[in-house]
């Protein structure tokens, strides 16, 4: 997350939301903190609290200082409902969150039914990385700012870049059965079947979000299947527990991810093997590792 465009987002932010007579602008971080997605929630949260800690170095916005509040969600959209309404509670007028495209949905539809029973009291929401399309697009809010690409262009970025390997002949898809997984996979069908006909989709999986421990039986599958490459929207625990299982197995298949960033960290935290790991990132081309 770049320093200019969260500030960008936050001044927007304060022009949006009703006037905040407080010292301190307060931006209700509601993200998993414990569970399965904490490792990439508990990152995400140094993260902003970083650029609050620059920014208000640099003299705060407008003169106020910035303050993350951290609020566990346990990557479950109704516990998100509910620490938004402890923040909202709390007289915070900025909420942020980027893990799990559902819990988007339903903190984007929360937000707009609550501002339109508190007039004055407004709430805005920032999305730094829930991806899913359709919250820009069918279920697109006016208190909803997103500032990262959505998968349908990730996903049109990574087939352009495949377009162009024509060793890529035999692909597997595996992805979380949730909004985002889904707009994942039916992108990557429509896609390659447009830019890359002649291309053979060996396997087609969606497994639970966040619940697998070991992935070897599916890495099982994919070798099986004699795929070349896999494409994943694979996020916290369930990348780099699929990395792992893969390292272990000796699979080196190439792999595509529309999903910026966490790869970087899975890879660094002790895998033996990332080599031909594809990550795409707004603003970014494809990057092979290895």
């Amino acid at each position: 997350m770049r320093f200019d465009v969260a500030g960008c987002a936050l001044a927007f932010a304060l022009a949006a939301v009703p006037a905040l007579a407080d010292d301190t602008i307060k931006i209700g971080y509601i993200d998993p903190l414990s569970g399965g997605g904490a490792s990439i929630g508990e990152v995400g949260l140094k993260t902003f609290q970083y650029l609050a800690d620059e920014i208000n170095a640099s003299g705060g916005l407008l003169g106020k200082k910035v303050e993350i509040v951290g609020l566990d969600n346990k990557t479950n959209p109704q516990e998100s409902l509910i620490q938004a309404q402890k923040a909202a509670d709390q007289g915070i007028h900025i909420i942020t969150q980027g893990n799990g495209s559902s819990v988007a949905a339903a903190l984007s539809d929360w937000v707009s039914k609550y501002n339109d029973r508190n007039p004055g009291k407004e709430v805005i929401y920032l999305n730094y990385a829930a991806v899913d399309p359709v919250l820009t697009n069918d279920k697109c809010s006016y208190w909803h700012f997103r500032w990262d690409a959505n998968s349908d262009i990730k996903m049109a970025a990574l087939t352009n870049f495949m377009k162009g390997r024509p060793n890529i002949k035999k692909i597997y898809l595996i992805n979380q059965d949730y909004s985002f997984g889904q707009a994942v996979r039916k992108q990557a069908l429509a896609m390659l079947k447009e830019k890359r006909p002649d291309i053979e989709i060996v396997g087609d999986e969606l497994h639970p979000l966040l619940k697998i421990t070991d992935f070897s039986p599916y890495i099982a599958k994919i070798k099986a299947s004699g795929a070349d490459s896999v494409i994943t929207g694979n996020w916290g625990q369930d990348i780099a527990l699929l990395l792992k299982a893969a390292a272990d197995a000796g699979l080196r298949q190439w792999c595509g991810r529309p999903h910026r960033g966490q790869a970087d960290r899975s890879c660094s935290s002790g895998l033996r093997d990332c080599r031909g790991l594809c990550q795409l990132g707004a603003g970014r081309g494809a990057k092979i590792r290895g």
